[in-house]
C-alpha cells in the first residue's frame, strides 16, 4: 500500500504487487485517471503486507481519511491519528454534546 502527492498537492493511495513498476506506470501516465492528470506524483509513504487483500483493504480505509489524517500517517504522527478520526461537523458535535 502507497501513497503519492501529486503535483498540485493532491494525494493518491494505491496498492500494488510491484511498487517500483507501480510508480513507473503512474509517472509515464499509465496510472490512475487522477495522477494522469495531476503529474509528476511522489512517493511519500509505503506500507507492506504479505498479502495483496489486506494492502487493498488499507487502501481503501485510507482513502476514507481527511488530508489531516493522511497527513499524520505520512509524517510519523501515529498518536495523533485517533483524534483526527473524530468527527468535526459541528452539527455532529452539537447531538453528541446535549445527549452525552
Amino acid at each position: 500500500m502507497y501513497i503519492l502527492e501529486c503535483s498540485d498537492g493532491s494525494y493518491y493511495t494505491g496498492s500494488t504487487k510491484d511498487l517500483e513498476a507501480r510508480i513507473i506506470q503512474h509517472q509515464e501516465g499509465k496510472g490512475a485517471s487522477h495522477t494522469r492528470k495531476r503529474l509528476p506524483v511522489k512517493l511519500v509513504y509505503v506500507e507492506q503486507y504479505n498479502s495483496i487483500a489486506r494492502a487493498f483493504y488499507r487502501e481503501k480505509q485510507i482513502q476514507g481519511w481527511s488530508r489531516a489524517k493522511k497527513e499524520a500517517l505520512i509524517n510519523g504522527e501515529i498518536d495523533s491519528l485517533n483524534g483526527l478520526a473524530e468527527c468535526k461537523n459541528e452539527t455532529h458535535y452539537r447531538f453528541y454534546k446535549e445527549n452525552d
